[in-house]
């Protein structure tokens, strides 16, 4: 089993055995999923024998995010969340209520970025994290060292590690759990203590900070204070309500999509034009669409897989495709990188081109990745179907879309420049440790305010 990029030794074993293939691991079952296609007839199509998730020794049992909609199994409480979901952000003028904050928290971006440009990967994790919070617990995070921002990005990091398939070998041989702490070569369990207790941090303290504030009668709107506003909750029900908000923290691309405009300048040239053309330079723009800005986000997702290989799958029964047999108890793995890199389906599919999804009188539109970048089956369905005016993009994307538009009305993005000579950036997933997320390397890139007006925008806002 590959150790690091896995994604790219996957697509390897595709090009060799084709877009279903299967390995065994220590007895386990792993099948292979190289294309769209197969993911949907089998993830989606057949979703009532896929919806299933393995048992997740580490991330999940040890550390503890079976209990999120993500790696929670099919089941009662699974139905659950999808109804809690459903009622909070499952409608359009449900998910109205939570616009403000995301403008409100991008401006504040803006002020950051123009302050610090250098700082631009810790402004991105800070606005991320004080989105999430204030539509998750309606927390207002503070402007330096907000203790449940720092919280939030170090129990994200730790998930990413903790569920990538392969990262642990307890994952492999899940009696290792059981194991004395103090024998050799398990500091993994040591691990696990320690990032449950991060994780045990992040649920209870903005829950009980919610429930604090509701008893003063200062509690804003946010998905746990419309939940909790039900009477006579059971012990169930508020384990219910508390876990899935936690289930409402998420990666975010907007780093890549710096990365993207970086690298090519003719796309963020086209993108201001239109900002310019339908907004004017006089305000920021409002919440509409914009093609191009719309085009980059596509390509943005499609460009930079944010979770490469997925989460797992796992059949509930014997099910057989195509003349393949898939057992009872396999595993299933979506290699995404694959599917959106896939050079039967995206022209030159390396390449940052917007125009890819732009039918012509001489060509088709290319596929619209947001069908399958997230993951397939039915919590992805949920996530898909909770989705609102910006054409389909759920709600912790809509940071991404209204980040990018807004960034670009205001700053110019360029290669940073040192002793005279042009830093060019490159694309590529950080190395090291398997996990979950794949992030792009570190890179500089320089960001200067349009003009002056855009000066008096970004502080008048």
């Amino acid at each position: 089993m590959p150790s690091d990029q896995e994604w790219k030794t996957f697509s390897q074993w595709t090009d060799t055995w084709g877009d279903i293939c299967s390995a065994t691991v220590l007895g386990q079952t792993m099948i292979i999923i190289g294309s769209a296609k197969v993911a949907v007839d089998l993830l989606d199509k057949r979703s009532a024998i896929y919806s299933d998730r393995p048992v997740c020794t580490m991330g999940g049992e040890l550390v503890g995010w079976k209990n999120t909609l993500v790696l929670l199994p099919y089941g009662d409480r699974f139905r659950r969340y999808r109804r809690l979901f459903h009622n909070i952000i499952g409608s359009r003028s449900a998910i109205k209520l939570f616009l403000p904050v995301q403008e409100q928290e991008t401006k504040r971006f803006l002020r950051r970025v123009l302050a610090k440009p250098g700082d631009l990967p810790q402004h991105i994790r800070k606005t991320a994290g004080a989105i999430i919070l204030r539509i998750s617990h309606g927390y207002e995070v503070k402007e330096t060292d907000d203790p449940f921002v720092s919280l939030a990005e170090q129990a994200v990091e730790q998930f990413s590690l903790s569920t990538a398939p392969g990262g642990f070998i307890v994952d492999l041989i899940p009696s290792l759990r059981y194991v004395p702490k103090w024998l050799p070569f398990t500091g993994w369990r040591r691990t696990a203590d320690a990032w449950a207790a991060t994780l045990n941090q992040l649920v209870e303290q903005p829950f009980n900070f919610v429930k604090h504030q509701m008893v003063a009668g200062t509690a804003p709107v946010s998905f746990t204070s419309t939940l909790l506003e039900a009477k006579n909750l059971t012990a169930e029900e508020e384990f219910d309500i508390k876990w899935s908000s936690a289930s409402l923290y998420s990666v975010s691309s907007v780093s890549s999509f710096f990365l993207a405009m970086t690298l090519y300048p003719e796309t963020q040239a086209k993108a201001q034009a239109e900002i310019d053309a339908v907004i004017g330079g006089d305000r920021l723009p409002p919440r509409r669409l914009t093609l191009q800005v719309l085009l980059s986000w596509q390509i943005v997702i499609r460009w930079h897989s944010a979770v490469p290989t997925g989460v797992l799958h796992r059949a509930m029964q014997d099910d057989v495709y195509e003349g393949h047999f898939i057992p009872k108890g396999a595993l299933l793995l979506t290699n995404i990188h694959r599917m959106t890199h896939d050079a039967r389906v995206y022209t030159d599919p390396m390449s940052f081109n917007p125009d890819r999804f732009i039918a012509t009188k001489d060509k088709s539109a290319e596929v619209d990745p947001r069908s399958f970048c997230w993951g397939f089956g039915r919590r992805y369905h949920l996530i898909r179907c909770s989705s609102f005016l910006l054409l389909g993009m759920h709600l912790a994307d809509a940071y991404l879309f209204i980040t990018a538009v807004m960034t670009l009305s205001v700053f110019n993005i360029s290669k940073s420049i040192e002793n005279g000579k042009v830093i060019v950036p490159i694309h590529e997933n950080t190395r090291g440790t398997i996990r979950l997320v794949a992030h792009p390397v570190p890179f500089q890139c320089s960001i200067s305010p349009r003009s002056e007006k855009s000066i008096q925008l970004i502080h008048n806002e």
